[in-house]
C-alpha cells in the first residue's frame, strides 16, 4: 500500500474546501425549475440513447413521460420492449415512422408518416400530466423537410407548457432550433465498429 505525503494531503483538503464553497455559492443562485428543449445531435453514436437514458430516468422519478419515433418505426429496439413491458403506465411509446428515407424510397410516405408522428407529438407536448416526451430522430425529419421547421420552433417556443422537458434528437439539427433550445449536445465521432465491417449489434445499437 502506498504512502500519501501529509503535506499534499493537507493541500488537497484545503483545495477541496475552496471548491466546495465555490460550487455551494454558485448553486445558491439555481433555485429556478423550467421545462427545457434539450437536443442531441451530431455525428458520433448515443443521440438516441442518451434520449432513452432520460427518458427511464423520468421513469424511476415516477414521472410520466412519452417517446414518438419519427424514423425508426419499424425496428423492434430494446428499449421499446423494455418501456412497453414493463412501464407502459409511465411512458406511452409511439413508432410512428417507416424506417430511413432511403429505405421507404417514397417521400410523399415518409412526409405523411413525419405529419402523423408530429400531430401524435402536440398532442402529448400539450397534455401537462407528461412531464418528458422524446422526439427521437426528428432533426432527420426537418432535416429533410418532412416537416415545416417554423411551425415546430414555434409550437416549441410559445404552446410547451412551462414544466414539460421535450428531448429532440438526430443529427445535423437545424441552427434555429439550436439556438431556442436550452440543453445541446453533440456527439462527436472518434472510432464507430461499423467502419471496420462490423453490423449494427442488439444492446450496442438497438
Amino acid at each position: 500500500m502506498s504512502q500519501t505525503d501529509p503535506s499534499e494531503d493537507a493541500r488537497h483538503a484545503a483545495k477541496m474546501v475552496k471548491i466546495k464553497a465555490a460550487r455551494d455559492r454558485m448553486m445558491a443562485t439555481k433555485q429556478r425549475e423550467k421545462g427545457l428543449i434539450i437536443v442531441h445531435t451530431g455525428k458520433g453514436k448515443g443521440k438516441s440513447s442518451s434520449g432513452f437514458g432520460m427518458i427511464l430516468r423520468a421513469i424511476a422519478h415516477q414521472m410520466p413521460c412519452a417517446v414518438v419515433q419519427f424514423i425508426k418505426g419499424g425496428w423492434d429496439t430494446g428499449e421499446r420492449r423494455l418501456i412497453e413491458a414493463h412501464f407502459p403506465d409511465l411512458c406511452q411509446f409511439h413508432a410512428m415512422g417507416e424506417g430511413f428515407t432511403w429505405e421507404t424510397q417514397d417521400r410523399a410516405r415518409d412526409i405523411a408518416a413525419a405529419g402523423r408522428g408530429w400531430e401524435m407529438a402536440k398532442r402529448l407536448i400539450r397534455d401537462e400530466a407528461i412531464r418528458m416526451v422524446l422526439l427521437d430522430e426528428i432533426n432527420i425529419a426537418l432535416r429533410y423537410g418532412y416537416l415545416d421547421p417554423e411551425a415546430v420552433l414555434s409550437f416549441l417556443r410559445d404552446e410547451k407548457p412551462p414544466l414539460t422537458h421535450v428531448i429532440l434528437t438526430g443529427r445535423n439539427a437545424l441552427p434555429e432550433l439550436i439556438e431556442l433550445a436550452d440543453l445541446v449536445t453533440e456527439m462527436t465521432l472518434v472510432k464507430h465498429p461499423f467502419r471496420d465491417g462490423i453490423k449494427a449489434q442488439p444492446g450496442v445499437e438497438f
